[in-house]
């Protein structure tokens, strides 16, 4: 094939998927890691890994070099609890922009951002009924959390920083849901994590949250897709499969691992605990503005224009129990 494309941050759970399937099919690889003593397993000598963070400008424009892609991934990490919400909205933004000034400079065809629903969501009082992405969320809103602003902060700069540019790099973005699936290893699981404390039992009972589900696996595939698509050119694109509560993720889990599922809850926790435990959780406050709420975003334009299929939701939590489960053993 030939082609040469850089996936930032590939130690995380979604790079990691999309090194892996760039590699299978073909393409030359590079990725970015924070730190030297953290690189992925290259099974196949065409992954190159440069150290570059999101933070700094140094690494970037070597990492960059003489690439025809760019899937930025990588988001910063830490501050989302943190009482400063500039802890984690500065590096996310800052970050974007360094990555497209590389790739701008570099002159590759395109970027394909990693964004999220979160900067796709309409204010609990909307009377939107289903989600597509002509939405974007107001960062002045109530209750919305560090996390959620530096997704919408870093996809406006990004789209801004292109509409003043004038040269042959276009910017795809991709907005997926809660990313399940499987792992490939046991560092950086970010939502993963959500699935792994309902098969230890972890949690006292399912609380009332439900989530637009996206596999890992579909979402590295829809990545590709918007890299190589003309269609896909100056788009955004929401990746998500299905919807479902958690008490369905945890009765699906149940029906079909048999005893490895003991340990699923199966009492539905009272709003009034979940809100007790927020008081003491700061990663459990976060979400607890989400209770009874059911957003439903479409992916019907990826759908449509990229002839994305993803598969399943339940499928999707299922094989990432499993999958969670043998790194255990």
């Amino acid at each position: 094939m030939g082609e040469t494309v850089l996936v930032t941050g590939g130690t995380g759970f979604v790079a990691g998927w999309c090194v892996a399937e760039l590699l299978r099919r073909g393409y030359t690889v590079r990725t970015t890691v924070r730190s030297p003593a953290k690189k992925p397993v290259d099974p196949s000598g065409r992954l190159t890994v440069f150290v570059a963070d999101l933070t700094s400008d140094a690494g970037w424009d070597e990492a960059v070099a003489g690439c025809d892609y760019v899937l930025h991934v990588a988001s910063p990490l830490g501050g989302g609890n943190s009482k400063d919400p500039d802890e984690l909205i500065v590096p996310a933004r800052d970050g974007a922009l360094r990555v497209l000034k590389a790739a701008t400079e570099a002159q590759v065809k395109r970027v394909v951002m990693t964004s999220s629903c979160a900067a796709a969501t309409p204010p609990p009082s909307s009377e939107v009924s289903v989600i597509d992405e002509t939405v974007w969320t107001d960062i002045e809103g109530e209750r919305l959390n560090a996390y959620r602003k530096s997704k919408v902060v870093s996809e406006r700069a990004a789209w801004r920083f292109m509409e003043s540019y004038e040269g042959p790099t276009t910017l795809t973005t991709v907005l997926p849901g809660a990313v399940f699936g499987p792992v490939l290893s046991a560092d950086n699981l970010g939502s993963v994590q959500v699935i792994g404390r309902l098969v230890r039992g972890r949690i006292l009972g399912v609380p009332r949250l439900g989530f637009n589900i996206v596999d890992v696996r579909d979402l590295a595939d829809l990545h590709l897709r918007a890299m190589t698509s003309t269609r896909a050119a100056g788009q955004r694109f929401i990746a998500v499969s299905e919807f479902m509560w958690m008490a369905d993720v945890a009765k699906e889990l149940r029906s079909k691992l048999g005893a490895t599922a003991d340990k699923v809850p199966a009492r539905v926790l009272p709003d009034f605990l979940f809100r007790l435990i927020a008081l003491f959780d700061p990663g459990v406050r976060a979400v607890t503005p989400n209770l009874g709420r059911k957003h439903l975003h479409t992916s019907e334009k990826a759908q449509r224009l990229l002839g994305w299929r993803p598969r399943p939701a339940a499928t999707t939590v299922v094989d990432c129990a499993e999958s969670l489960l043998m790194s255990a053993t």
